[in-house]
C-alpha cells in the first residue's frame, strides 16, 4: 500500500476515534484525559485527511466544538462527585462587593422584572434579553463563518484564538467547578439539611442567596416553547456547574474583537451584541458579574499571549501541512 494511502487511512481513523470518544466516554474505562485527547485529535486528523478547502475548515471547527462539548459536559457525568467539589461562596462574596452590598442580579431583577397573579409578566426587554442569550450559540461560529467567507486569509488565526478561549475555559470547569447564581438560589430554596450542606459544601441557605432570585431564561423557555422546552434544554444543557469564567461572554468578546479587525460596522455589531449579552447574563440569573470579568480576562490573555504562541502554532501547522501533502502526493 502506498504511503499516501496509509497516512490518509490513519488520519481518517483519528477522525473516527475523535468522533466516537465523546459518545463512549461513559462506557469505556479509560482516564478522562485520554478520551479528551482522542477527541481533540480529530480536527488535526481531518486536516491531514483532506486538502485545504472551506469544507475542511468548517469540518475542523465542528470537530473542535464536538471535543469541547465533551470536555464541558464530562465533569457532570458524575453529578454527586461534581457537587462535592463545587465552589459556591467566593463569587457571591465578590459580586456583593461589586454591588456595594447587594448582588447585581438581585438589584436588576427587583428593578426590572415583573410578576403578576398568574406568574411572570414578559415584557419586550425580557424577551430581547432571553433571545440574546439564546443567540449566543450562533455568534462565535457565525463570526468565524463571516471571516472565512469574506477574509479567508485571516480565518486560521481567528479560529485558533476563538477556540483557544473555549478550550482554556473548559480546563477551569474541570479544575474549579463553580456554581452560577441560579444554582445557589436553588440551593437556598431547597432548604438543604445540615448533612447535605456539608456534603455539597453549600452553607446554610440564608447565607447563600435570597431565594427570590429567578432563572428567567428557563422560565421564559417554559412559557415560549411549552412542551418542547424540556427536550430542547436537554440538548443544550449538560453541566450546571460551569460558570467561571463565563464563556458566553468571553467568546462573544473575542468575536467582537475579531470582527472589529474586519471593519468598523462588523465591530460595532459585535460589541453591541456583547454588551447586550453581558447585561442579559447577569439580569437573567445565569452568571455573576465576576464570571463576566473573568471571561474578559481570559479573552484578553489569549489576545495578549497569542503572538508568543504563534511560533509553536506555526510549527504545528507546518507539520500538519507536510503530512497532508504526503497523504495526497501524486502517483
Amino acid at each position: 500500500m502506498r504511503l499516501s494511502k496509509v497516512i490518509r487511512a490513519t488520519a481518517w481513523g483519528v477522525v473516527a476515534a475523535g468522533v466516537a470518544a465523546p459518545l463512549v466516554r461513559r462506557r469505556v474505562k479509560a482516564p478522562p484525559i485520554l478520551m479528551q485527547t482522542v477527541a481533540f485529535a480529530a480536527p488535526f486528523g481531518l486536516c491531514v485527511a483532506m486538502r485545504r478547502s472551506r469544507t475542511r475548515d468548517v469540518g475542523a471547527c465542528a470537530l473542535q466544538m464536538w471535543a469541547y462539548l465533551a470536555a464541558y459536559k464530562a465533569p457532570h457525568d458524575d453529578p454527586a462527585a461534581l457537587r462535592e467539589r463545587v465552589h459556591v461562596n467566593y463569587p457571591i462574596a465578590i459580586d456583593r462587593a461589586l454591588g456595594l452590598g447587594e448582588l447585581p442580579t438581585l438589584r436588576l431583577q427587583r428593578a426590572l422584572a415583573r410578576s403578576g397573579p398568574d406568574g411572570p409578566q414578559w415584557r419586550a426587554l425580557d424577551r430581547v434579553l432571553v433571545w440574546a442569550h439564546w443567540a449566543w450559540f450562533m455568534v462565535p461560529h457565525g463570526s468565524l463563518a463571516y471571516i472565512l467567507v469574506c477574509h479567508r486569509s485571516r480565518f486560521p488565526r481567528a479560529a485558533v484564538m476563538t477556540y483557544a478561549v473555549f478550550d482554556i475555559g473548559a480546563i477551569f470547569y474541570w479544575l474549579a467547578p463553580t456554581a452560577p447564581p441560579w444554582y445557589a438560589a436553588s440551593a437556598a430554596r431547597d432548604r438543604m439539611t445540615e448533612q447535605e450542606r456539608r456534603w455539597s459544601k453549600v452553607p446554610a441557605p440564608e447565607t447563600v442567596l435570597a431565594p427570590e432570585m429567578r432563572r428567567m431564561m428557563v422560565e421564559y423557555g417554559e412559557f415560549f416553547w411549552r412542551d418542547g422546552w424540556g427536550p430542547l434544554y436537554s440538548v443544550f444543557g449538560g453541566n450546571p456547574l460551569a460558570a467561571m469564567p463565563s464563556l458566553h461572554f468571553a467568546t462573544s468578546l473575542m468575536a467582537a474583537l475579531l470582527l472589529a479587525e474586519q471593519g468598523p460596522v462588523a465591530g460595532a455589531l459585535g460589541f453591541g451584541y456583547t454588551a447586550t449579552l453581558g447585561f442579559a447574563l447577569v439580569y437573567l440569573g445565569e452568571h455573576y458579574v465576576v464570571d463576566l470579568l473573568a471571561g474578559a480576562v481570559l479573552t484578553g490573555a489569549v489576545r495578549r499571549l497569542g503572538p508568543r504562541a504563534e511560533p509553536a502554532v506555526a510549527s504545528v501547522g507546518r507539520a500538519i501541512a507536510a503530512l497532508q501533502a504526503q497523504a495526497h502526493a501524486a502517483s
